[in-house]
């Protein structure tokens, strides 16, 4: 039987793994003679009426490849490395580092069995080791979205490695209506509160799960379990689970505080970031010459402990862009010229990240050459913003937006529609960031400008060009999906019913906007019944 080949390039060996997204094989790099790991993703719904690609696999695919762009900002030694992504015929491919070594489930059954239980300190080991990637990751910002022993590898040293970074966001943009089919992407059993619920997710989402996976290998069990999804998913909303120490008391107290803490409802009550959970486990590692437990053989996860891995720290600036063009090539605004044409060969040609390091590199040329506030570098800063956005660098954007927002108030009010515009966008940009909180109080802050007389009681002087239906049904969408986040599940019904009955006066009740938010509110009616 030949063996397979996706891309002309990759041959597929062994199917070491198959779920409801699709199958993992061992396979063959056969132009760079390695092994590698290759991921094919099903999408539904991938073929046309007419044979051809349908509507929605044509939408999933350029969510791949952007999620992959993405991704691939984030370099650290306990993220599985992508060394390629596309599509073949139907399916969607992701090849990847081959890791020698099991994953995290298959580990906890294999030692918590052997060693009865598994034993206190690895947990904390496995747990280091996953905040250090978390914070590499939600600097970016990124969210796992299915953090679980499945996705997590250990390695012959003990080292970790975490897979499947971004494919749920590519395979999840709507959780109740993948609930509704049976095939929810994020983990029941590891699911946040705020993303059962169809809420606005942030870095708080993965420590909720993290939480989940430490609760299960200090107890052997996830903290919840139930006959069906919604079972399960209503008993994270609404239960508490029971303390770790009474089902081992040898396990510190301060370890049973902080999987307390991981796993609050409110994720406002949660610790603040990975690396605060990381420095709450760093007095409770492992040291050389610790009893016991510390064998140094091979998938031990206290192996790589000598001293604790710490998370990298926010990279919030990144490095300065290379530049263009050298001096000797022209003025600078030649070299303007020839960096607008450029960007726009490269944007064409789908290489953001690129254009993004372009755009960086030409701004201050353009500035001395024109001036900081003239036409051309204003525009040359709203597309630097608007291409960091597209990257999903949203917290290189969120300064530019906000920059870009008060200029423009400054010179012509704050109810312009091009301020009014970059604020919006900024909002995003928290909203992805995790700030909850703040994206929330400012999206309040901006609907009275672009609702008009739909959804509010009264118009803030200057509205003028502001009203925007269209953008005031998305941003209280956005309200509604954030007060769940914030575990404000009455203020949310509130919000999305209302809104429900103007989305559907609006666009009919047949248009995919109310239908998404009748599902929402199907849900929320379910789990808080």
């Amino acid at each position: 039987m030949t063996a397979r080949t996706i891309a002309g390039r990759y041959e597929l060996s062994t199917l070491v793994g198959e779920g409801g997204m699709g199958q993992v094989w061992t396979g063959y790099d056969q132009r760079l003679d390695r092994r590698v790991a290759v991921k094919l993703l099903h999408p539904d719904k991938a073929t046309g009426p007419g044979g051809g690609e349908s509507r929605e696999m044509a939408q999933l695919r350029g969510r791949f490849e952007r999620e992959c762009r993405v991704t691939a900002q984030v370099d650290h030694p306990g993220l599985v490395t992508v060394h390629d992504a596309g599509s073949d015929g139907a399916e969607l491919y992701l090849v990847m580092q081959y890791v020698d070594g099991v994953d995290l489930a298959a580990h906890l059954a294999q030692h918590g069995v052997e060693q009865r239980p598994y034993p206190w300190p690895w947990a904390v080991a496995v747990a280091a080791q996953l905040c250090a990637v978390l914070g590499a990751v939600h600097a970016v910002p990124i969210v796992h979205r299915d953090l679980k022993p499945r996705n997590v590898m250990i390695g012959q040293d003990g080292t970790l490695t975490v897979l499947d970074l971004g494919v749920a966001a590519v395979m999840d943009t709507d959780t109740t209506r993948l609930t509704h089919t049976g095939s929810a992407i994020g983990s029941p059993a590891y699911m946040a509160p705020e993303q059962a619920m169809g809420g606005a997710v942030g870095p708080y989402t993965d420590l909720y799960a993290l939480g989940v996976l430490l609760y299960e290998l200090l107890s052997g069990s996830v903290p919840f379990t139930g006959a069906n999804v919604l079972g399960v998913l209503y008993r994270h909303l609404n239960e508490t689970p029971l303390p770790v120490r009474q089902l081992r008391p040898e396990v510190p107290p301060a370890l049973e505080n902080l999987v307390t803490r991981l796993l609050a409802k409110d994720p406002q009550h949660r610790p603040r970031s990975a690396h605060e959970v990381y420095e709450e486990l760093a007095p409770l590692l492992p040291t050389r010459g610790s009893p016991g437990v510390i064998t140094g053989g091979p998938l031990d996860p206290t192996r790589p402990f000598l001293r604790p891995h710490a998370p990298w720290p926010d990279r919030a600036v990144a490095p300065p862009p290379r530049p263009t063009r050298s001096p000797a090539q022209g003025t600078a605004w030649q070299d303007v010229v020839a960096a607008v044409e450029e960007i726009k060969r490269l944007l064409g040609e789908g290489r953001i990240t690129q254009a993004v390091d372009t755009l960086g590199a030409i701004l201050p040329a353009a500035a001395a050459q024109h001036g900081e506030h003239s036409p051309v570098v204003r525009t040359l800063r709203k597309q630097y913003a608007a291409t960091l956005m597209d990257d999903g660098q949203y917290r290189r954007a969120l300064p530019e937006l906000r920059r870009l927002a008060d200029e423009r108030a400054a010179e012509v009010g704050v109810g312009d529609a091009q301020s009014l515009r970059f604020r919006y966008e900024a909002a995003q940009c928290l909203e992805q960031l995790g700030e909850a909180a703040a994206a929330l109080s400012e999206y309040h802050a901006l609907l009275p400008y672009y609702a008009g007389d739909q959804g509010t009681q009264h118009r803030p002087p200057g509205i003028g060009s502001g009203y925007e239906p269209s953008v005031a049904l998305d941003i209280r969408r956005r309200i509604g999906h954030l007060q769940l986040a914030l575990g404000d599940r009455g203020a949310a019904s509130d919000t999305l019913v209302k809104l429900l009955h103007d989305a559907q006066r609006q666009h009919g009740p047949a248009h995919p906007f109310p239908a998404e938010i009748q599902r929402t509110l199907q849900w929320l009616g379910q789990v808080m019944a």
